[in-house]
């Protein structure tokens, strides 16, 4: 029977389907797995490692311990600002230096970059200074009135500058203003002399290796920290990364999860033709002596049989597909792609095996019940009780499947229940239009009325098939509004002429100056923010911050951190109030309000009573509103906020943005000179590293979204044959009965327009109020509603699935009406 069966277009159908979901969730386990991996690494050069110990004092010996127990490459930075001076004699300057001593090995992530001078070529290296040289940004070079061979006085000893600093992983502010950073050896610290009790060292312990193994040495030390210390990852200290890096994975999670969907669909529809088809054959071997039960396993064998078939070249498919892609982001990815896993063929064929069996169950189940009149009476067992329940243990089974597959129970919630909500839509609707197609073909004529009739004749399968491809089509319209959103998310802080310079430290009276400077160079004055420095938490409602249990690790170092403050009468542009309500501009009343991230560590609520040290100064009021800003880090940023009023009488510098173009360093020189007291930060690298990083994330995450649209195909194709053998049959006698093939396709056409407009239409509302739903709850990206979306939805379905339809079912015009009839007949 199976080889028999095997040559039917059902069966070829189900097989289709299987093979699809199988390679569509093996190929989105392997590539997302593997780009995962190597994007996170990319990141980590940010870094400089794959993750940071961050402390006030020496590193002590049980990290090294630790880090030598799994096996972890490490390095030491040792990080302070010191004065650095050139020969005095030959014209050469004194300057503040971040000065920034590393041992050999650092950085662990990401390369060093150095060039032989102004001007010259800069090429990576895995080298460090060697001991008594230096490596020196430009900026400080210019400062200083030195070039690389000259000498600079640092502390108790002179170092050579060897080369000229282009590029350093974890520094994107080498070229900055204030304080430009200057590398040296390790070895060269102690002979500066400049460590002195009370210095102001960071000190820096790196360790980079498997992810297993730093995972074990984060886990090592979670809730064990000493006052001063931190241990970071990318994710913790980098936000515009570390946010793209999550939702990419969420989207891609997303991606598998509708592909996922969309196969259970088509394998539902195969499986119900198939057994469809094999009603007479089942009625047949009733009536030779077969029991319930043959039929029953004969048919669950040959299921399993195409399932195992299906899995197999599925799986095969999918490893093969995803190196196929990775050699497709050769271009976008740097570092090395890791091995493949056989996690994700476990995985693919699991799925190929649930989808089956959750699928195929009530359609075996009705089988098994063949009527032996059946032979006779073309009739159709009843749908029974406990066939009744396999629909909804396969629709649980893949609402199981579908939080498995998004990795986030958010995100898996979420889908299921917009998925379910659009089904229900579908099949309300659906059945709500075929009702009233029936009362409205009548002002129909010739053609179109046979066609929106034949909606009507087949009630049950039209409901299907407007259920089904409702949810492609909602599936498509999803991840297209979801990644668009995304995509423009992330390229919003990195377009051309975005700011790519900040000012610090612009006091008062220098305001005007700083304007009427960018006036002078016919320069846009950036727009300023006040800012008042060195503020603490130090009591909620009275109890002070010391006398709170705080149990969340992030909380303790909250409550110990020493932040900036800004006053302002209006809410950021970037900013949206999530609890509460901002203060109106002309308000009087003493307020604060909170970054929400910050709230919900703390335990703060609206209204409770926030007590700060704002410069001395005890300042307590009222949390009135909490907020959520952009995760970008290009962006003026606040956690806390005051009214005008609770902060008029602190006094406050302030801080701007500007955009520089490439090669304009006259304009920041200028400033800088005019203003020796600025802090002048250059964000051009950070720009162009982020710049990097999510265009080869939006790459990896577009390709994904093309096999979500390949399920969607097999989803029309499936629905598209479930019916094929009724259209070719009836259009078989009606060519008998002397229609002509334009009227036949006339015909098709309208029936299908109107299937392929109901399931856009719910398809549309479906996707609007899910995208809504994720972008808020999962990807945290801000909504906006694409009133294109019900028109391409309405159109687009009802136009492609026709047009697809007629593609599908021309065999139903083109085929001899004696043979049809002697087929079927």
């Amino acid at each position: 029977m199976l080889r028999r069966n095997g040559r039917s277009s059902e069966a070829r159908v189900l097989l289709f389907a299987l093979f699809i979901a199988v390679t569509s969730v093996t190929t989105v386990g392997f590539f997302a797995n593997r780009v995962e991996s190597a994007l996170i690494r990319q990141t980590n050069e940010l870094l400089a490692a794959d993750a940071v110990l961050i402390s006030d004092q020496p590193v002590a010996p049980r990290f090294r311990e630790e880090a030598a127990k799994h096996e972890l490459a490490t390095a030491d930075t040792a990080t302070f600002p010191s004065m650095v001076a050139g020969d005095a004699g030959k014209g050469q300057g004194v300057g503040l230096a971040e000065l920034k001593a590393v041992t050999r090995g650092f950085p662990l992530r990401g390369k060093l970059a150095i060039a032989a001078g102004r001007g010259a070529t800069g090429h990576e290296t895995g080298d460090i200074p060697a001991p008594g040289t230096a490596w020196v940004p430009e900026v400080l070079l210019d400062r200083l009135n030195v070039q690389v061979g000259d000498t600079l006085k640092i502390g108790a000893i002179t170092l050579s500058i060897a080369a000229m600093l282009t590029r350093e992983p974890d520094n994107l502010f080498t070229n900055t203003g204030f304080a430009p950073r200057l590398l040296l050896n390790m070895q060269d610290l102690p002979r500066t002399q400049l460590l002195q009790p009370g210095s102001r060292v960071s000190y820096r312990f790196l360790v980079a290796g498997e992810s297993k193994s730093v995972d074990a040495f984060r886990a090592a030390f979670k809730g064990k920290l000493a006052r001063g210390e931190r241990l970071e990852t990318i994710r913790s200290v980098r936000s515009s990364i570390s946010t793209a890096m999550e939702r990419a994975q969420r989207f891609l999670g997303l991606a598998a999860l509708l592909s996922v969907v969309l196969a259970a669909a088509a394998v539902a529809l195969a499986a119900r033709r198939f057994s469809q088809r094999q009603m007479d054959g089942a009625a047949i071997m009733r009536c030779l002596g077969a029991t319930c039960g043959d039929i029953f396993a004969i048919n669950l064998w040959q299921f399993l049989a195409l399932t195992l078939v299906a899995c197999a070249l599925g799986v095969l498919a999918g490893f093969a597909a995803q190196y196929a892609l990775t050699a497709m982001l050769a271009d976008f990815i740097s570092v090395a792609l890791p091995s493949p896993t056989i996690i994700p063929a476990i995985q693919g064929a699991m799925v190929g095996l649930v989808l089956m069996l959750g699928f195929t169950l009530p359609p075996l189940l009705a089988l098994r019940k063949s009527s032996t009149l059946r032979v006779l009476r073309r009739e159709t067992a009843p749908l029974e009780t406990h066939s009744i329940l396999a629909y909804l243990l396969g629709f649980a089974t893949l609402a199981g499947l579908i939080v498995w597959q998004a990795g986030d129970i958010r995100l898996g919630v979420t889908a299921v229940g917009g998925f379910a909500a659009t089904l229900g839509a579908a099949a309300l609707l659906a059945g709500l239009s075929i009702r009233l197609t029936a009362i409205l073909r009548n002002a129909a004529a010739g053609s179109w009325r046979y066609g929106l009739a034949g909606m009507r004749r087949r009630a049950g399968d039209s409901l299907v098939q407007i259920m089904a491809l409702g949810l492609a089509i909602m599936a498509m319209l999803l991840l297209t509004l979801v990644r668009t959103d995304m995509i423009s998310q992330w390229q919003a802080d990195i377009e051309a002429g975005a700011p790519n310079r900040v000012v610090r430290n612009i006091q008062d009276d220098q305001l005007a100056g700083v304007e009427n400077y960018f006036a002078r160079q016919n320069r846009v004055a950036p727009e300023s923010t006040p800012m008042i420095g060195s503020v603490r938490f130090t009591a909620i409602n009275g109890v002070p911050i010391a006398g709170i249990s705080f149990q969340d690790e992030r909380a303790k170092r909250a409550a110990e951190w020493v932040f900036e403050i800004s006053r302002t009468a209006r809410l950021p542009a970037d900013n949206r109030i999530v609890a509460g309500k901002f203060w109106d501009a002309g308000t009087r009343e003493k307020q604060y309000s909170l970054e929400e991230g910050t709230a919900k560590m703390l335990g703060i609520q609206i209204g409770d009573l926030l007590t700060c040290d704002i410069g001395g100064s005890t300042v307590t009021a009222p949390v009135t509103s909490l907020r959520r800003y952009g995760d970008s880090d290009l962006k003026l940023n606040f956690v806390l906020i005051g009214s005008l009023a609770l902060l008029e009488n602190q006094p406050a510098n302030h801080i701007a943005t500007f955009h520089a173009k490439a090669g304009d360093s006259s304009l920041v020189a200028g400033l800088i000179g005019e203003f020796p007291s600025l802090v002048v930060m250059d964000l051009t690298a950070m720009l162009e590293q982020i710049r990097i990083v999510t265009d080869r994330v939006a790459n990896a995450v577009s390709i994904v979204f093309l096999f979500a649209l390949a399920a969607g195909a097999v989803v029309l194709y499936a629905t598209i044959v479930s019916t094929q053998d009724e259209r070719i049959f009836e259009a078989a006698v009606m060519r008998a009965l002397g229609a002509d093939r334009r009227q036949l396709r006339i015909a098709q056409f309208a029936e299908f327009l109107a299937i392929g407009t109901l399931s856009g239409l719910s398809a549309s509302g479906g996707a609007l109020a899910l995208a809504a739903a994720l972008s808020d709850g999962v990807f945290d990206i801000a909504y906006r509603i694409n009133y294109w979306i019900p028109l391409i939805g309405i159109v687009g379905g009802g136009l492609g699935v026709a047009v697809a339809g007629l593609l599908g079912t021309r065999r139903a015009v083109t085929t001899s009406p004696l043979a049809v009839i002697r087929e079927f007949g």
